[in-house]
């Protein structure tokens, strides 16, 4: 996010950021408020480039300051290091990352720096435990055109402990296919966010998917999604990188959708033998 000389700021009209307006949007409407998504096309005294070059010149600035914070702490011995404060680093370095748009050159050396002190969180298996209703079965599914992190994996949770037999389709108008349950979706229909949860936690809790490893994912594309680090995992923007790379690749969407939640499932096995926290 930029700030303007006279007031307001200014977001780059990318499909992320668009979808998040429309979420915070939406979020307002059912309290009953006015909120508008405003898209614009260009300032007369801003060109496109220099708009670039000022975000660019903002987040070098912040990893500067990161990154002089990150040299002071891993120089420190072994026995003084805080994991607490290595953590916190990273954390603040995804905040910039997310906001990172036009990708600064400092960008690169502050993340190979945390590299050597990246520590993973582990998890290990639990038994599934599923509650399955007889009104979502052998039904067809229905979320918005070119899927995301959260509607992938909504997907992939659907079909692996909810509906065995799903069947996905794309659209923007629940009305169009009344046969279909959406999901991920700007309406009141089906299951979407709810509260501070993103889709694939309220599909968790609508359904008592007890599983730990999906406790695990859920928090994953909790902080992926809505990008607010409320369980401080990383793991999910790797997948939301990769996700968004395939989809620059003009994939279908169902070829999107079957890639990702072929990457859901890979990512719900390589937990088995993992350590739990």
């Amino acid at each position: 996010m930029l700030a303007l000389r006279s007031s307001g700021y200014v977001l780059p009209n990318s499909a992320t950021n668009q979808e998040r307006m429309e979420w915070l949007a939406a979020a307002i409407r059912s309290y009953k408020g006015h909120a508008s998504v405003v898209q614009v096309q260009s300032f007369d005294d801003l060109p496109t480039e220099q708009l670039k070059r000022l975000f660019v010149e903002a987040r070098s600035r912040d990893y500067q300051k990161l990154m002089h914070e990150a040299k002071r702490l891993l120089a420190l011995p072994t026995a003084r290091k805080s994991t607490a404060r290595v953590n916190g680093i990273r954390r603040r370095f995804l905040e910039i990352t997310d906001i990172d748009f036009f990708e600064s050159p400092l960008r690169v050396r502050l993340e190979n720096l945390l590299a050597h002190a990246d520590d993973s969180e582990k998890a290990t298996p639990g038994k599934n435990r599923k509650q399955k209703s007889g009104e979502y079965l052998n039904r067809l599914w229905m979320t918005r055109p070119r899927p995301g992190i959260d509607r992938v994996s909504s997907a992939w949770l659907i079909r692996r402990f909810i509906d065995l037999k799903a069947r996905f389709v794309f659209g923007t108008e629940p009305n169009l296919h009344p046969d279909a349950m959406p999901f991920d979706m700007f309406c009141t229909q089906g299951f979407g966010h709810r509260g501070e949860d993103c889709t694939f936690e309220t599909l968790c809790k609508q359904f008592a998917v007890r599983d730990s490893k999906v406790k695990r994912i859920a928090q994953i594309i909790h902080d992926a999604d809505l990008g607010d680090e409320k369980f401080g995992r990383v793991e999910g923007q790797g997948l939301d990188r990769v996700l968004n790379g395939w989809a620059k690749q003009d994939l279908p969407d169902d070829e999107l959708l079957k890639r990702g939640m072929d990457l859901i499932e890979g990512l719900y096995e390589s937990l088995g033998t993992l350590k739990v926290q």
